[in-house]
């Protein structure tokens, strides 16, 4: 799949048209170690364009091999499958299995989850028409803007807001003022001005009908029967023209677009390059002899087994197959094992990841070489202040030896911990930033020493901080 963006004539490669290889150097640039789930992400995303280049018979015979993650909270297991989605331009939805509840239970119905990934999918397609067709609908809403602010003369013979020009007998013509109108209305000159425009009454009734489908499904149903109580009314309102025309270029994008060519092309997408991500899949691994809630664990598992292996769920845009959604199921099973599933659903997941828990060296490379690193974020940040923040060596192996020393100590929640560190290191200068524009604050090992270790010497206020 080639995507191209808006003003740009060369083609940028997809995800799932580069080489493993290529992959795990993108994911790299953000996720510090964990190769080995890196490879095998990689290797389902190369998968899925090896599958697309055979016939369509044997094509269809080919499920995705479904990857389950094992490893403790904070090590990169989300973060994998999100940033592997962004590289293939997939519909992602990462949803919690311990929301779900069997069916007869009050709870979540697994279904919702194509659901979710369906309303991803559609979303994902009107962006990207609405950017194919954005020069088209500046346009129209330029033309309708200028309606407003110059109404027909033989319509409205007084201007739309004072300081319009006048249509005197023997002066200028609608259409040289309608230019000038819109030369003024092209440099800017016009944005602050009043206009008068109809726009759909967004009020919606406050009430929910259940149904074994879900609300979302009812929903649509009832908007569908009764379009005039159901956001079909409109009402006039006064708006800038700065604020219209953001309005009126979207409404001229939904006229230009097609609404069923959106639909169908996004259940395509989900259908062929949808992800899912089952995090805690070990809350809902059931363990022999168990009573009580434990009951209920199995029967969600059996409840996602159809959704997984493959069977057809009925969304609002139409039939969706799941046969070919990749499923990632992350979980750090410290009570539970993989095994403790039912053996359907462990045969649905045939590849298995264990993830290390990260080092204090891990964590040093963490502040440093992501694009992302949570250093630079705060020095860009504080930089809009007009404080320039510089981190010395030092002070960052201190911030990892007290988010190690922590983990150690109190629950091991990985990278995350680091996050607090540093909130707390740098409390006090987000605090003051505004009174010290101009200026350039240097983190050193002492001043991390000075904010964190009274914490962390103290056993019992150590476990407070998060």
């Amino acid at each position: 799949m080639v995507i191209i963006l808006p003003g740009e004539t060369e083609q940028v490669v997809s995800g799932d048209q580069m080489t493993p290889r290529q992959i795990v150097a993108e994911l790299d640039e953000y996720i510090v170690g964990q190769h080995a789930a890196k490879r095998a992400v990689a290797i389902a995303l190369r998968n899925r364009w090896r599958r697309q280049q055979l016939p369509a018979d044997l094509r269809e015979e080919i499920a995705p091999k479904n990857i389950i993650m094992i490893g403790p909270t904070g090590v990169g297991k989300t973060e994998i499958a999100r940033r592997l989605a962004r590289l293939a331009h997939s519909p992602f939805l990462k949803i919690e299995a311990s929301k779900f509840t069997e069916v007869g239970y009050v709870g979540r119905d697994v279904e919702s989850i194509v659901r979710d990934l369906t309303e991803l999918g559609v979303k994902m397609i009107r962006e990207e028409k609405a950017a194919a067709v954005r020069a088209q609908a500046e346009q129209n809403a330029r033309e309708r803007l200028l309606d407003l602010l110059l109404p027909d003369a033989r319509r409205s013979p007084r201007p739309a807001f004072v300081g319009a020009p006048e249509v005197a007998p023997g002066a200028e013509q609608p259409s040289e003022s309608r230019e000038k109108l819109g030369r003024w209305l092209d440099e800017g000159r016009l944005e602050e001005r009043e206009v008068e425009l109809e726009v759909k009454d967004q009020g919606f009734p406050s009430f929910e009908i259940f149904t074994n489908q879900g609300v979302e499904e009812m929903g649509i149903n009832v908007k569908d029967m009764l379009p005039g109580l159901f956001g079909g009314r409109t009402r006039k309102a006064k708006m800038t023209v700065a604020d219209a025309r953001d309005l009126l270029v979207a409404e001229e994008s939904d006229k230009l677009i097609d609404q069923s060519t959106v639909a169908r092309e996004a259940i395509e997408r989900v259908e062929q390059s949808g992800i899912v991500f089952l995090d805690e899949i070990d809350k809902v691994a059931g363990r022999e002899g168990t009573h009580g809630p434990d009951v209920s664990r199995e029967g969600v598992q059996r409840d996602l087994l159809p959704i997984v292996e493959g069977t057809t769920v009925n969304t609002k845009y139409g039939m969706v197959r799941t046969d070919h959604i990749l499923f990632i199921a992350a979980g750090a099973f410290h009570v539970s094992k993989p095994s403790d599933l039912i053996p359907e659903l462990q045969g649905r997941f045939p590849i298995r990841v264990e993830l290390d828990s990260l080092t204090e060296e891990d964590f040093v490379r963490i502040l440093k070489e992501p694009k992302n690193a949570l250093t630079m974020q705060y020095r860009e940040l504080l930089a809009t202040e007009g404080v320039t923040l510089r981190f010395e060596e030092e002070a960052i192996g201190e911030v990892a030896h007290f988010a190690a020393e922590v983990n150690r100590r109190t629950e091991n929640i990985g990278a995350r911990r680091l996050q607090t560190i540093l909130e707390r290191v740098l409390d006090d200068l987000s605090f003051r930033a505004d009174e010290l524009a101009g200026e350039e604050f240097v983190v050193s090992a002492e001043y991390v020493r000075q904010t964190v270790e009274e914490i962390i010497r103290d056993e019992d206020l150590s476990r407070y901080v998060l």
